[in-house]
C-alpha cells in the first residue's frame, strides 16, 4: 500500500521535508499541489525526517500538500526503443515522441564486479589523429576532456559521435544551454549518426535534480545494452555542473561543506560514476568521455582534481585543439602495440620533435637567430598543427600513420627523425 502524508514540515528551495516511517533513500514520491503533480526523490533520512528533492521546484508548495511515496526508486525504460530518441534527465521524451514505460529498470546500482570483467584490449576508433595516434581511447575506459569554458568541447563530443566505431552511442549532458542541445541534435541527425544514439538531456532551465539523474540514468541503460554484447560509448558533458548541481542541493539542506562549498563526498560520487566503464568477459562494454570544465582554468579546482585521481589518464583541450603535453591515454600501451609496426614509433619521434619545435618558437619569440635545423622544426611544426592537431581532420589511424611519414619526409632526412632504420626502410614515402 502507497503511503500518504498531508503535512510537509519544512520547504527550503526544491527540497521538502516530510515525518514518514518505511521510506528508503533514493525512493521517489509525487507531490500533489495546486499546479498539478511533481516527482521528488528522496535523498536524505534522519531517523523519521525525509528530505525530498522535488523535481519541478518548490514553486506553489504549501505545508498542507499530500506527499505519496511509491515505493520503488527512479527507473528507466530499456530496450531497442530508445534508439533515436531524446529524453530529459527524468527519461521523459524530449522529442515529443511516445512515453516509454515498459521493462523498467532501475538507475544509480553498483558498479559491476571485477570478476566480471576483462582487462582492456580493444582500440576505439575515432578518425581524431591526436587521439587514435597520440592518446589512443581504449574499450571500457574512463577519461576525463579538461577544458575552459568557450573551448569547441561539444563540437568534439559531437565528431566523435557521430565517427566512433561502437555499436551505440549514449550522450548525456547535464546543464545545456539550448543551442548546445540543438547543436547536438541537428548534428546526429544530419550526420545519420542519430539512429545509433541515445541522449538524456538536462538544460539550464530544467529542474537541478534531473541534472544529477543524467549519469545514472545514462550509465544504467548503457549497462543494459552491454550486457546484450554491444560495445556502448557514454559521452557526458558536463560533470562540473553535475558537481555543481551536488553543490546546490547540499547548501540547501545546510550539509557541512568541504573545498569551495562541494560535499564532502564530491570524490565518491564521481568515482560511483566513472568506475561503470567496463569490459565484460562474455558480452559487451561501456566506455566513458566526459568533459569537465575547469573555472579560471583551474586544473585544481575540487571537480578535475578529484576526477584525476579516478580516471586513467585525461585529454586536455585547448585553443580549439588537444594538447599533446599533459593528455594522457594511461591504457594506450595496451593496444598501440598489435595495431602497426610503425605506430610506437611514429607517436614517439613525432611528439619529440614538435616539443623541439615549442622550443625553437620561445627562441624566436626573443629574437634569436633560426638556424637551419630551427628553420626544419618551424615547418614541421606548422605541418603537425594544420594536419594532425586540426579538429577538422577526419583520418583513420592507418591514414593518420602514413600522413606522419609525409610530414616528416617534408621537413627531415631520415637519419634527422632519431626512428629506427627499419622502419624508415619500410615506411619512409618514396620519391615520384
Amino acid at each position: 500500500m502507497k503511503k500518504v502524508y498531508s503535512h510537509i514540515e519544512s520547504i527550503k528551495g526544491s527540497v521538502i521535508t516530510v515525518r514518514a516511517t518505511g521510506v528508503t533513500y533514493g525512493e521517489l514520491a509525487e507531490v500533489k499541489t495546486r499546479f498539478g503533480v511533481s516527482l521528488a526523490e528522496v535523498n536524505r533520512l534522519d531517523e523519521d525526517m525525509v528530505s525530498l528533492q522535488v523535481f519541478a521546484g518548490g514553486r506553489g508548495i504549501s505545508t498542507g500538500d499530500e506527499v505519496r511515496f511509491l515505493g520503488n526508486p527512479m527507473r528507466v525504460s530499456f530496450g531497442d526503443s530508445l534508439k533515436g530518441r531524446i529524453f530529459t534527465g527524468s527519461g521523459e521524451p524530449r522529442d515529443n515522441g511516445p512515453t516509454l514505460s515498459e521493462n523498467l529498470i532501475p538507475i544509480g546500482g553498483p558498479s559491476v564486479n571485477p570478476t566480471k570483467r576483462i582487462i582492456p584490449r580493444e582500440m576505439v576508433r575515432t578518425g581524431i589523429p591526436m587521439i587514435d595516434l597520440f592518446n589512443t581511447l581504449v574499450k571500457s575506459q574512463k577519461l576525463p576532456i579538461f577544458s575552459i569554458s568557450g573551448e569547441p568541447y561539444n563540437q568534439l563530443l559531437a565528431r566523435i559521435a557521430m565517427q566512433a566505431e561502437v555499436d551505440l552511442i549514449i550522450l548525456g549532458g547535464m546543464g545545456l544551454k539550448y543551442d548546445d542541445y540543438l547543436f547536438f541534435k541537428d548534428t546526429l541527425e544530419e550526420g545519420g549518426s542519430l539512429q545509433k544514439t541515445i541522449m538524456f538531456v538536462h538544460t539550464a532551465a530544467d529542474p537541478v535534480v534531473e541534472c544529477l539523474m543524467v549519469p545514472d540514468i545514462s550509465l544504467a541503460v548503457a549497462e543494459r545494452f552491454a550486457l546484450k554484447g554491444l560495445n556502448v560509448l557514454v559521452l557526458l558533458t558536463d560533470m562540473t555542473n553535475f558537481a555543481d548541481a551536488m553543490k546546490e542541493i547540499a547548501i540547501t539542506q545546510e550539509q557541512v561543506p568541504s573545498n569551495r562549498g562541494y560535499p564532502g563526498d564530491l570524490y565518491s560520487q564521481l568515482a560511483s560514476r566513472y568506475e561503470k566503464a567496463v569490459d565484460f568477459a562474455d558480452s559487451g562494454s561501456i566506455t566513458i568521455l566526459a568533459v569537465t570544465t575547469m573555472p579560471g582554468d583551474d586544473v585544481t579546482h575540487p571537480v578535475p582534481d578529484n576526477t584525476g585521481y579516478i580516471t586513467e589518464g585525461q585529454f586536455y583541450l585547448k585553443g580549439g585543439r588537444i594538447e599533446p603535453f599533459g593528455s594522457l591515454s594511461r591504457l594506450k600501451q595496451q593496444v598501440n602495440g598489435r595495431t602497426r609496426a610503425d605506430h610506437r614509433a611514429i607517436m614517439d619521434g613525432m611528439i619529440k620533435l614538435f616539443s623541439a619545435y615549442r622550443d625553437t618558437l620561445e627562441k624566436k619569440s626573443m629574437g634569436f637567430q633560426m638556424s637551419a635545423w630551427d628553420q626544419k622544426l618551424l615547418k614541421y611544426g606548422e605541418l603537425f598543427e594544420s594536419e594532425m592537431m586540426d579538429l577538422s581532420v577526419n583520418i583513420p589511424l592507418e591514414g593518420a600513420l602514413d600522413k606522419g611519414w609525409e610530414i616528416l619526409a617534408a621537413c627531415f632526412e631520415p637519419q634527422e627523425t632519431g626512428l629506427q632504420s627499419k622502419l624508415i626502410d619500410q615506411f619512409w614515402p618514396k620519391k615520384a
